[in-house]
């Protein structure tokens, strides 16, 4: 399997439009000067490196968005959420993909 589809998963793109349209919770999960930088209009800053540390600010949300520089990092915070229980959550790529829609 290649590196994108470990990723980003396969199969068709989430509708982020409707997702955010519904008012997901949308994370940025660069540091905070990235995200002082430029970010996603109405989402908030977890970095990284504090995910596990703020899991209950996830939980209970009825759809989640993660985003970063390029997917990377939010590739990896959605793995971290989905083995702390959190089921509901999409890799949005990069933040400026996600700020297309909010």
């Amino acid at each position: 399997m290649n590196i994108f589809k470990q990723l980003f998963g396969g199969g068709t793109a989430p509708d982020l439009a409707g997702l955010i349209k519904e008012r997901a919770f949308v994370v940025d999960v660069r540091t905070p000067g990235e995200f002082a930088g430029g970010h996603a209009k109405g989402s908030v800053n977890i970095p990284l490196d504090q995910v596990v540390a703020q899991l209950s600010k996830f939980r209970n949300k009825n759809n989640i968005i993660v985003c970063c520089l390029s997917g990377g990092r939010s590739g990896q915070a959605k793995t971290i959420l989905e083995k702390n229980g959190i089921t509901n959550v999409i890799n949005g790529g990069s933040w400026n993909n996600v700020a297309q829609y909010c």
